[in-house]
């Protein structure tokens, strides 16, 4: 079947820790998008055609080898990554990774809750 796509990616999810510890800020920059793209990239991603907003992100995680499961942000799994869908207040939405002992996006987070308003969230897995 010539529609059905393979991927064939393998990503490095130790080297995806790793840079987003190394790049990550104490607050956020606005730019979570970006630092978990430059993560996966370093892990060995292709992100091509990638989004700009966070909350876009997930046909790309399925394209370079992701899978939509289940929240499991009760045990977390190194290289999880999730995605909060846009609202009116957050235009964007939010993506992080976990990098084996925290969340991390643009900034180590304290958990996985950065908006103390009710938000949707999708859940990635590699």
């Amino acid at each position: 079947n010539q529609t059905e796509i393979k991927n064939t990616q393998k990503i490095n999810l130790e080297k995806f820790a790793e840079i987003l510890r190394k790049r990550a800020k104490e607050k956020s920059q606005h730019q979570c998008a970006k630092y978990v793209r430059i993560a996966l990239e370093a892990g060995g991603a292709d992100t091509s055609g990638h989004p700009v907003a966070a909350s876009d992100w997930g046909p790309t995680l399925k394209k370079i080898g992701y899978k939509e499961i289940p929240e499991e942000f009760n045990k977390p799994q190194l290289g999880d990554i999730y995605i909060i869908t846009k609202t009116d207040k957050h235009q964007y939405g939010h993506i992080a990774g976990y990098d084996g002992s925290q969340w991390i996006s643009d900034f180590k987070q304290k958990g996985h809750r950065i908006y103390s308003d009710h938000v949707n969230y999708r859940y990635f897995r590699m």
